[in-house]
């Protein structure tokens, strides 16, 4: 097959750097024509993203609305507005880690969560996948529980304005880029069903 040709087995690989997020890995690769090469590696645990929405009958005047975070980001320097996010704990399931997220930042816990997708983030040297889902039938639960360092306010946003902004501004969380499409397409999906259905 051509993609076999394509890929490149490893032989070897060495930790350059140990840190509380991420691990540095040199892998040492050999393509199928001869070629061979030390390239460098992100060994990271998995994340999930948490799409939390609020319909329109719970009370929201302005429409379906998205519970988002607002946070400053120690990479870019700035502060974001993105959907409930953090890592999955060793061992630990992935639908768990978002009930989990979601209740540590908002407060919150969802009647319904609904897998919409995973993907791999930036595949060209990170190791770990991103796990979205959709956040349904909310529940206020409790005040937040943050970790030591973290420093976050919730708002609620139209579910229209967000998908205006997303990619721009403080919406430039290229993770929440792609939850919000899989959102889109859950959405349009489930157009697409109740109308072959006649709902």
């Amino acid at each position: 097959m051509k993609d076999q040709q394509l890929m490149w087995n490893e032989s070897s690989r060495e930790t350059l750097l140990e840190s509380p997020i991420f691990s540095v890995r040199s892998i040492h690769r050999h393509s199928s024509d001869g070629r061979e090469g030390d390239f460098i590696c992100l060994d990271a645990p998995d994340w999930v993203t948490v799409v939390p929405l609020l319909s329109g009958d719970q009370g929201c005047d302005q429409g379906p609305q998205f519970i988002m975070v607002e946070q400053f980001r120690h990479g870019s320097g700035k502060v974001t507005f993105e959907f409930p996010a953090g890592t999955i704990d060793p061992g630990e399931d992935p639908q768990r880690a978002a009930e989990r997220e979601l209740l540590e930042e908002t407060g919150y816990t969802a009647g319904s969560l609904i897998p919409l997708g995973n993907v791999s983030p930036n595949p060209a040297f990170m190791n770990n996948r991103v796990h979205v889902f959709l956040a349904n039938d909310l529940i206020w639960h409790k005040e937040q529980e943050l970790d030591e360092n973290e420093q976050i306010h919730t708002h609620l946003e139209p579910v229209d304005r967000v998908r205006q902004q997303m990619g721009t501004g403080a919406y430039d969380n290229g993770v929440m880029v792609i939850a919000l499409q899989f959102f889109s397409r859950y959405k349009e999906k489930l157009g697409a069903d109740r109308i072959r259905t006649g709902e």
